[in-house]
């Protein structure tokens, strides 16, 4: 990866982290409830809770492009859609109306663009973010980027950051045990220094 890549999505992540701040409170809050079903679609193997295949299929696609898979993985390896379906199945599922009429009229307007594809992934990638750069300003884009940016960098149990790829891309070393201190080679010398004082 370049560094002006590696910069372009550090950016991203910064930038992106300020118009996540009215909605860490209620994912702090709501936690449980998407761990628990993120736990239950993994144990049933049902598939998606709250969401259609179709469904899936593009707000994956749009995640897929937000955080997109480089020389490091993106949404798709983290399993970002699998957060996304947790969370509007309990925690989150007053916006699941609205996402789905975003649906809707995002795929009307796919279709008016491009009156040949069958559906946003079935695009190419290069077609996708032009496509994308139209919808920057609707509710639907702001939502799945707020959620995509959780699935990748939240707790795994929540149904996203599978592996802890997201962490990996930011050099988190907590796992397993996140908040177990010292937190990481970050933490290393006060901790160096507080058992030499011993």
């Amino acid at each position: 990866m370049t560094k002006a890549h590696r910069l372009s999505r550090r950016n991203f992540m910064q930038a992106s982290a300020l118009s996540m701040a009215p909605w860490l409170a209620r994912l702090s809050i709501s936690a449980g409830a998407i761990a628990a079903t993120a736990c239950q679609q993994h144990e049933s193997q049902s598939g998606f809770v709250a969401l259609t295949a179709s469904q899936a299929d593009d707000l994956g696609a749009i995640a897929a492009r937000i955080m997109p898979t480089t020389e490091t993985p993106g949404a798709t390896e983290a399993g970002v859609i699998h957060f996304i379906d947790a969370a509007l199945a309990e925690a989150m599922s007053d916006r699941k109306p609205p996402i789905e009429a975003g649906l809707i009229q995002f795929n009307e307007a796919l279709k008016a663009a491009h009156p040949t594809a069958s559906k946003f992934s079935a695009l190419s990638e290069t077609e996708q973010d032009d496509f994308l750069r139209t919808q920057e300003d609707t509710a639907l884009f702001n939502s799945v980027r707020v959620m995509t940016l959780w699935g990748m960098f939240a707790l795994p149990q929540y149904g996203g950051n599978k592996d802890y790829v997201g962490w990996e891309l930011l050099g988190f070393e907590g796992r397993p045990n996140a908040w177990q201190y010292p937190f990481g080679y970050y933490d290393a010398q006060v901790h160096n220094a507080e058992v030499g004082d011993e």
